[in-house]
């Protein structure tokens, strides 16, 4: 299982950094494929759970809202959160769905979630310094999970939120949340473009984020009862499984820039 997972992740990584560092449409692309991909796992993990959510809906939102974040002079938002409601809502007269306010509402709230969340780091790269700040968000968020792993394996007694996961422990949380915040540190040390209280504030908040995103992604698989919320990538699940905690964290981390820095 575990070479598994590294040779997933030899293959994901240079790609990330590629579209990172290239920033502008290319970006954008990698951004929107991505959320694309997981908002088509998303319905399907919610028909797995004997829902049907309008798919082409999800999906369509979750191109408004990145599309949107990349052009936020021509203001989407007002249009696409109203079609997004009202067209979904009116798109369920024509179905004969056992549950279609719940499909209407998972449509929507799927969307939202996962289009929200990429869109934001969207709108993260494009700020002033945007590559330093993407490559924080990401690199506080990898630390943290990887050193909530080893720290609560290695040293984790006290079970953190035994209702929805019941193998986090507290342990774990503060070694996560002291690896992001060493990351954050050594980052602004060497990209002036960082101010040092504002990496810290992302440093500290990213791994809490990161833990929401984590547990609420559980939530909803356990809901609808699966493992993975695909098998795209062997040893990690799929795309959704990959980005939760970056949907949290990226919205997170944009609005601490935007109005610490």
């Amino acid at each position: 299982m575990l070479r598994t997972r590294v040779v997933s992740a030899l293959i994901a990584i240079p790609i990330v950094v590629v579209a990172i560092f290239a920033g502008g449409g290319w970006f954008l692309a990698g951004a929107l494929v991505v959320a694309l991909i997981a908002g088509w796992e998303y319905a399907q993990m919610m028909q797995l759970g004997r829902y049907a959510p309008a798919t082409f809906i999800i999906l369509a939102l979750i191109a408004l809202l990145v599309v949107g974040s990349y052009f936020p002079a021509v203001q989407l938002l007002p249009l696409t959160l109203s079609l997004a409601l009202l067209g979904s809502l009116a798109w369920q007269l024509f179905q004969h769905s056992e549950h279609p306010t719940a499909d209407w509402a998972l449509t929507v709230a799927g969307g939202l979630y996962i289009g929200w969340g990429i869109g934001h780091i969207v709108a993260l790269r494009q700020l002033p310094a945007g590559l330093y700040w993407v490559w924080l968000a990401l690199l506080c968020t990898w630390a943290a999970d990887t050193f909530a792993y080893f720290t609560g394996r290695a040293i984790g007694k006290h079970k953190l939120w035994p209702r929805h996961s019941p193998k986090k422990t507290w342990e774990g949380l503060f070694g996560g949340i002291a690896a992001s915040v060493v990351m954050a540190l050594v980052l602004a040390a060497f990209a002036p473009e960082l101010f040092w209280f504002t990496a810290l504030a992302v440093g500290l908040l990213t791994p809490i984020a990161g833990l929401f995103g984590d547990l609420a992604i559980s939530l909803m698989k356990r809901d609808v009862g699966v493992k993975d919320s695909s098998n795209l990538f062997p040893g990690h699940g799929g795309f959704l499984d990959r980005i939760d905690s970056v949907l949290f964290v990226s919205v997170v981390v944009y609005y601490v820039v935007s109005y610490l820095n």
